[in-house]
């Protein structure tokens, strides 16, 4: 949980009349204050966290708790079984009722920086990829590797992407083979958002490294004290890499324990390996993409800083 003082600052400079935007890396204590905010001002808790909407993963994701649940209603958690796939747009959707005037003041809250973007910024209507391209996509990557695809992109979309994750050069690749348009081009065509950031109160988690590391290491033993290992082995006959509930970051690991394949140690360690790469890719794209969103430093300040220009 972030520091006391954080929350209290929030609560103390929010509108309860105004949605609420809660993003920051994994581990940051962001799902504790969005409890704490409705718990203290009312409003629903919305997930935007893409891993956290599937079933069959509560502990390795780390969605709330039942306990936490019955505190306060969060919406959008864990209700999408694990072999369906779900996109931003497929979000954007389901969002949207709960932005309507009259509905319950959303807290939204996650790690997902492109749910936060869609949300604020718009997303493009751009054609869904047929599945023979994915599965050609799918063979030149794992023949030819990352750096093939991301040769064919347009210098536009190389420079807005994060070209360290597959899944975004993936997404990029697919778009420009179906469309024959780059996804820049499609970003920069798009419609209105859904609520832009003028219309509601941001607050991004600037968490240190230094600070976050060790939570990060000490939570993913606290998921396998929690049961992780037991929600493995339920997931362990239907358990395919290719299923889109399988990026969740220790899921692999675990798998490969119970099948034999390495120990506990390992899958422990190469999770957190795995967790700690992940935040730093979040906090790049957090301070790349969202100037505009006012931070929350944590825990050497604790105060909610002003949001700049």
């Amino acid at each position: 949980m972030a520091h006391p003082k954080v929350f209290q600052t929030c609560l103390e400079r929010l509108s309860p009349d105004r949605p609420v935007l809660i993003a920051g890396p994994t581990a940051s204590g962001k799902s504790a204050l969005a409890l704490a905010i409705a718990q203290a001002q009312g409003g629903v808790v919305v997930n935007a966290d893409a891993i956290q909407v599937f079933d069959d993963w509560r502990i390795l994701t780390a969605r709330p708790s039942p306990g936490d649940e019955a505190l306060a209603t969060h919406l959008l958690y864990g209700h999408v079984p694990g072999d369906q796939a779900y996109s931003v747009g497929h979000w954007l959707k389901q969002v949207a009722p709960l932005l309507k005037p009259g509905a319950r003041r959303p807290i939204i809250v996650g790690g997902t920086g492109l749910y936060f973007s869609a949300l604020t910024e718009g997303l493009a209507d751009i054609p869904p990829t047929p599945a023979e391209i994915r599965s050609a996509g799918e063979t030149r990557l794992a023949s030819e590797g990352l750096a093939a695809l991301i040769g064919t992109l347009d210098k536009s979309t190389r420079d807005r992407i994060d070209l360290a994750n597959p899944a975004r050069v993936m997404r990029a690749w697919e778009v420009l083979q179906t469309t024959g348009r780059g996804l820049a081009d499609w970003q920069d065509d798009t419609p209105p958002p859904l609520l832009p950031l003028t219309q509601a109160q941001p607050i991004l988690f600037d968490a240190p490294k230094d600070w976050l590391t060790p939570r990060i290491e000490m939570r993913f033993g606290q998921m396998i004290e929690q049961g992780a290992l037991d929600e493995a082995r339920a997931n362990l006959p239907d358990w395919s890499p290719s299923r889109p509930s399988a990026k969740a970051i220790g899921a692999s690991e675990l798998i490969a324990h119970l099948k034999g394949e390495i120990s506990l140690q390992d899958a422990c360690e190469r999770a957190t390996i795995l967790t700690r790469q992940f935040a730093k890719r979040q906090r790049t794209w957090f301070r790349a993409r969202m100037g505009r969103w006012a931070r929350v430093s944590v825990p050497e300040d604790s105060y909610l800083e002003a949001p700049s220009a």
